[in-house]
């Protein structure tokens, strides 16, 4: 990428934020049948830290869980019985990105994202991290509580597909590239970070891979390439919040 960027121009002026805020309200989007996230001043006795009750500071306490509660950018580390986390995982944060708009397919009583679908439209592309847009495209998509609702996924030869041309980081505006209830197969995580052994991780497992999950890009943005400006809170975690930025390639 360094030596390919000194041929584009990027505005860096107008960023397009593709994450959606963690709050304590109902307006916070939900998943995994978790309760909203809270946000709550710490109380010491009759001190609570909050300056409109006489404290000299706000001083809250934040409970949230990343993988339920908004976007979420994750590691391997989510679905392997040893350690790893996205912090030791992810150590570059711009990427040449591919922004695409899906309908997902029905199969049954599913809504799918195909390898024939990604493939079409990305048309000989082949980024380092590409962005799915679910069609259609609505800001409920922000506050939406997607427990037992069954959203649409990507089926398996998808993800192996992804994995194949080279793709690197993943996001998608779901709360997950796998079906709400599998049985446990995840086949989507497995297949995108080459997993083929929780227990015992393989060696050509990719380590330095990421999926970001419940983003939400707004309509007016158009489809096509962009960088990426992937960024994490530095949690030793499998996962974490997080704020992918793209920036228009000129």
């Amino acid at each position: 990428m360094k030596a390919i960027i000194q041929n584009f121009q990027i505005d860096l002026s107008n960023p397009i934020d593709i994450s959606i805020p963690l709050s304590n309200t109902n307006e916070n989007p939900i998943a995994w049948y978790i309760e909203k996230p809270a946000i709550e001043p710490v109380k010491f006795g009759d001190w609570i830290g909050k300056v409109s009750e006489g404290s000299s500071t706000n001083f809250n306490n934040i409970f949230f869980n990343p993988h339920g509660h908004g976007t979420h950018t994750e590691c391997l580390g989510h679905i392997t019985h040893d350690f790893y986390s996205i912090n030791q995982c992810l150590k570059q944060f711009f990427f040449f990105a591919e922004l695409i708009s899906v309908e997902p397919a029905i199969l049954d009583n599913d809504l799918i994202i195909t390898k024939d679908q990604i493939e079409n439209l990305l048309n000989g592309k082949f980024p380092e991290a590409l962005i799915i847009r679910t069609l259609p495209n609505s800001d409920a998509k922000k506050s939406k509580n997607y427990s037992n609702s069954n959203p649409a996924y990507l089926t398996e030869a998808a993800a192996i597909y992804i994995r194949e041309i080279g793709i690197q980081h993943l996001l998608i505006d779901l709360p997950s590239v796998d079906r709400e209830e599998d049985e446990g197969k995840l086949l989507a995580h497995k297949a995108f970070w080459n997993v083929k052994n929780t227990e015992h991780l393989n060696s050509d497992a990719r380590l330095n891979c990421t999926i970001t999950e419940m983003i939400y890009v707004e309509n007016q943005v158009a489809d096509g390439s962009y960088i990426l400006n992937l960024q994490i809170a530095s949690f030793e975690n499998d996962a974490s919040p997080s704020k992918p930025v793209l920036y228009k390639i000129h």
